[in-house]
């Protein structure tokens, strides 16, 4: 998603049996799609064979023993059976599909659950938005109309080519197999390869847009005061026409395609005509077996036309399946702790710890701090030093590469002298959060009420609960101003809010959660110094009962900390 030039990595038929392997116990349904699917087209052909039967039987009593109006009967029968069992082919082919869509995302966002947060911190969100609907979505294609279509094509028409041979003559049944290859398995690997580069550039460019709109839409306030409306506009046509480009090719080659499949059905109903006729007026082939086996030919060719068709939408298909799969195999910076230790925090320390996102580019640097369970510790650096990249190893986003997370258990070491710590790799991953909350400068609202945006950290959380981890953030007074007090909408991104009365809703869940450490993350750097005056007066208020870890830029916002490091370059120098 990242890289504007990522290949198609898998193969089609990679793709393919991978995403069959996700249908799990609906595999079954397979079987009923395809068996529905083949007796339909088998009562369809029938329909336009029994009626040759007719016409065979009005040449030549003899042709068969059964009667003239049973045969019409048959015809008839399975005129109606056809829409019976096209109905239920389609109803299990897209019961399929959209079970299986709902299954995959529930699988998606497991996977975004799985990564986050450190792996979706450099994802683009539109592009991750685009794969969880347009190309979840796009999958359905392949699942309601591709798996049953082949395997119904293959059923279908090798029985034909069996019966044509039976009924008309070996060499009718050869062309058939021949004009079946070729339309059904030839024709799509060419125009396969022909559509393969576009329909993934097409995905791309279509995944690049929605990261775009996303950005264009969260920025519009930016756009329209900085009187960027033009290169925004300029940009936006060029996507389109990027996209619009890939759609035309796309269409054109699908044209292509769809006028060279009708071509090859007219050579070969045009060529097994011409045999069929050869051997009637031979002597060795009677009229009546020659009508109805080239009836029985020509009627076939709706399935393997269906597979003919299917590159078109397959290339775009397999690109998303691709982009799907690749999400989904991804693996996390840190493996969920399930197997490990519980704790409850009486304070925490990093010890001699170094760390580098990339080989030979360390951005922690032996570094060793203490947290002491009461304290309003801080870390005062400037911008780029590692503050943050410390504090998000505090919650185990990364794991460093030397050194070590220590978190000391209060019910171990309630009556213990020396704090017994437990290495935070041993640590379950569900008792690190119950314990250790986070406040970012960012804080994210839902467009949803301000009691919705606290409480999902603890639904369970009383009326009186939640208004006093409010006070605690000095936010309670504020909301009880507001029209619907706590039942007021936020707006989307919390736009009806200040950067500081966020921050403020979201210093109250972390007092909301329960955890007992709470790291701030430049909470006061997008606020004034009203609002700044006021988070600060609620850690100190707070302190003993919580435990905060504060990071800043800025040395007077540290200046209510306990204790304080100074931070430069990857080091504590102070």
């Amino acid at each position: 998603m990242e890289n504007s030039k990522k290949k198609l990595r898998r193969s089609g038929l990679s793709i393919m049996v991978q995403l069959v392997g996700l249908l799990g116990n609906l595999k079954y349904l397979i079987i009923i799609a395809v068996l529905g699917g083949y007796l339909g087209n088998a009562a369809a052909i029938s329909v336009m064979t029994f009626g040759a039967c007719s016409v065979a039987k009005l040449i030549d009593p003899a042709f068969t023993k059964m009667s003239l109006g049973l045969l019409i009967g048959v015809t008839i029968g399975s005129g109606v059976l056809r829409g019976l069992l096209r109905f239920l082919e389609q109803y299990n082919n897209h019961y399929i599909a959209f079970k299986l869509l709902a299954e995959l995302r529930n699988q998606l966002f497991g996977a975004l659950r799985r990564l986050a947060p450190a792996k979706m911190e450099g994802k683009q969100k539109g592009a991750v938005i685009a794969m969880l609907t347009s190309d979840v979505e796009t999958l359905e294609v392949f699942y309601a109309h591709t798996i049953s279509p082949v395997l119904i094509a293959i059923l279908v028409d090798g029985t034909v080519a069996i019966l044509v041979g039976v009924i008309g003559c070996p060499l009718l049944g050869l062309t058939a197999f021949f004009a079946y290859i070729t339309i059904g398995i030839l024709i799509p690997f060419i125009s396969s390869a022909l559509l393969k580069k576009d329909g993934v550039e097409y995905r791309k460019a279509f995944a690049d847009s929605s990261a775009f709109f996303l950005d264009s839409v969260r920025g519009i306030q930016d756009i329209v005061l900085n009187n960027g409306e033009k290169e925004r506009k300029e940009k936006l046509n060029q996507q389109s026409e990027k996209m619009n480009r890939r759609t035309v090719s796309m269409k054109q080659k699908s044209s292509a395609v769809g006028a060279i499949s009708s071509l090859a059905v007219s050579i070969f109903i045009l060529l097994s005509l011409y045999e069929g006729v050869s051997f009637a007026f031979a002597g060795s082939l009677a009229i009546t077996h020659m009508i109805v086996a080239l009836v029985m030919l020509f009627s076939s060719f709706g399935p393997v036309l269906s597979l003919a068709s299917l590159p078109s939408n397959l290339t775009q298909t397999f690109a998303s399946g691709d982009r799907i799969l690749d999400f989904l195999s991804e693996k996390p910076e840190v493996e969920e702790k399930k197997d490990g230790e519980d704790f409850s925090f009486s304070g925490a320390k990093a010890d001699h710890i170094s760390f580098s996102y990339e080989e030979g580019k360390e951005v922690l640097k032996d570094v060793s701090m203490e947290i002491e369970k009461g304290s309003i510790t801080g870390i005062v650096g400037p911008s780029g030093c590692g503050k943050s990249t410390l504090m998000k190893l505090f919650l185990r986003f990364y794991d460093p590469q030397q050194g070590q997370i220590l978190y000391a258990d209060q019910k171990r070491d309630a009556e213990a002298i020396d704090l017994r710590r437990i290495n935070l790799r041993r640590i379950n991953t569900a008792s690190l959060h119950q314990n250790v909350a986070m406040v970012s400068q960012d804080t994210w609202l839902f467009d949803d009420t301000i009691r919705s945006n606290l409480l999902f950290v603890n639904p369970n959380a009383s009326e009186n609960e939640m208004r006093e981890a409010c006070k605690k953030a000095s936010i309670d007074e504020f909301i009880m101003q507001l029209p619907n007090g706590y039942d007021t909408e936020v707006g989307l991104l919390g736009d009806s809010l200040s950067s500081g009365e966020k921050q403020r809703i979201g210093l109250a869940r972390a007092f909301l959660s329960g955890a007992n450490l709470i790291l701030l993350d430049e909470v006061t750097s997008n606020v004034d110094a009203l609002n700044e005056g006021m988070i600060l007066q609620s850690l100190v208020e707070a302190a003993g009962e919580k435990t905060f870890l504060l990071v800043s830029h800025r040395p007077s916002t540290v200046a209510v900390c306990t204790k304080v490091y100074q931070m430069e370059e990857g080091r504590i120098i102070s």
